[in-house]
């Protein structure tokens, strides 16, 4: 009889601590792109691919709705692919709470998956200049989340964002900060002050709109979208559940074609351009009043990569004279952008299920013995083979910032994407790697 009341504690103190863990301490928000389960072949990675993860995440964040141009309501970019009158996918996401009780999931507009087409961030702007257009797109939202049992919104704003800057030394500084006051070109946005009125008022209508229902709403913060251009953060903080900072694309090969440079450094390395880094853009919330418990970390499972040249020298050392982007890859086919799998293959050179890479030579790893701006990897052009300098996280890197969340009390981390971590296991002794060593940090 003794042993059976121990056992029904014991019960009660695992179910205690489970719930526990699920509303205190760091989170894990996870992002799915559902257009992964639309691919071919091996590039399509469908939700019994991610399941193995979601064990480790609080939240899952499901990904991309957009602003309708027209009508200005949140919309799935893909109707026949989401909603009920199609394949219903917004449902298969949320059903998934039936076997993982204590995971939320969002519902993600935004994104800056289309940001290099151009105008691409104007309707988001447009929407916010008429009260009309704000309720029609709280309405919808709501309307969305309350039909699909969705917990929560993420508001990835597609604001225009900020012209690429060049690695100067201190002079260079200097002569660039006079230049910007004779000319307009550090000009985004010639209505800014409206729109960041707006943009709150947005995010306060919102608020009040789920409060009934307890939707949560986070706001994500894109690379390079200056906050002190269109985000009025002692308004936001107070209306917003969390906020998630996107710490990586620093630099990019779209952006900055001539240099290769860390694309996801926690400090900012000397000579590059302030707040560009884990450090600055978590101050930038914080100083201004942000809770540290609402502020997520958002770290990427892929790497970027540049094309090198004769004239790119032979230490590797970033910042590093560039081509443009390196050659796309047979699973995320995009120039300069390779999934964790597929930087692995190029450092190990080992197999992978496709045609991908055949007959290259692995590239030179170089690890971050500082623990602050991250490794990469690169191969030199030699023996009529292409040069690659490639900047990437790995379980190490993630595992470091990990801990700066931990140490400062920060919300937790967000991770983009479930798709691009090793979820098939190729490289590491065990599926999701990335996601393993975040939640091993935290």
């Amino acid at each position: 009889m003794r042993s059976g009341k121990v056992c029904v504690i014991a019960l009660l103190l695992f179910g205690f601590s489970r719930a526990q863990n699920a509303t205190t301490g760091q989170k894990l928000f996870c992002y799915y792109d559902g257009s992964f389960s639309q691919r071919e072949e091996y590039a399509r990675v469908t939700l019994e691919d991610i399941d193995g993860a979601l064990p480790f995440c609080t939240h899952l964040i499901y990904g991309y709705a957009g602003v309708n141009a027209t009508t200005h309501r949140l919309s799935s970019l893909n109707p026949q692919f989401d909603l009920d009158a199609g394949k219903g996918f917004f449902r298969d996401i949320t059903s998934l709470k039936t076997r993982f009780p204590d995971l939320k999931v969002f519902l993600s507009v935004g994104g800056n998956l289309k940001l290099r087409e151009k105008q691409t961030s104007q309707k988001y702007l447009r929407l916010l200049e008429s009260e009309d257009a704000r309720k029609a797109f709280v309405a919808s939202a709501y309307a969305l989340l309350k039909t699909y049992n969705f917990d929560g919104l993420d508001l990835a704003w597609q604001f225009p964002q900020t012209k690429p800057k060049r690695i100067r030394a201190w002079p260079g500084q200097v002569w660039n900060g006079i230049k910007k006051i004779f000319t307009d070109e550090s000009v985004l946005d010639p209505k800014a002050n409206d729109h960041r009125e707006q943009f709150a008022a947005l995010v306060r209508d919102l608020k009040n709109a789920f409060a009934q229902d307890q939707f949560q709403l986070m706001f994500t913060q894109l690379p390079h979208v200056n906050q002190t251009i269109f985000l009025d953060i002692p308004l936001l903080k107070d209306s917003l559940d969390y906020v998630n900072v996107a710490v990586y694309d620093q630099q990019t090969p779209e952006r900055n074609p001539k240099e290769g440079d860390y694309y996801a450094p926690i400090y900012r390395p000397s000579e590059r351009a302030s707040g560009n880094s884990l450090d600055g853009m978590v101050n930038a919330w914080s100083s201004q009043g942000t809770p540290l418990d609402k502020i997520v970390v958002g770290i990427a499972a892929y790497g970027r990569g540049w094309k090198l040249v004769e004239e790119s020298g032979t230490t590797g050392v970033p910042p590093i004279r560039a081509d443009g982007p390196s050659a796309p890859a047979a699973y995320t086919d995009t120039p300069g952008f390779y999934s964790f799998s597929e930087v692995c293959f190029r450092i190990r050179n080992l197999p992978v299920p496709t045609k991908d890479f055949k007959g290259e030579r692995p590239l030179t790893k170089v690890e971050d013995p500082t623990k602050r701006f991250g490794p990469y990897a690169y191969r030199f052009p030699a023996y009529n083979q292409i040069g690659i300098w490639l900047s990437y996280e790995n379980p190490d890197s993630v595992g470091y910032k990990a801990a700066y969340v931990k140490a400062k009390g920060l919300a937790g981390i967000s991770i983009n994407d479930l798709a691009l971590d090793d979820y098939r296991g190729l490289y590491y002794d065990q599926k999701f790697p990335i996601v393993r060593a975040v939640k091993d940090n935290l």
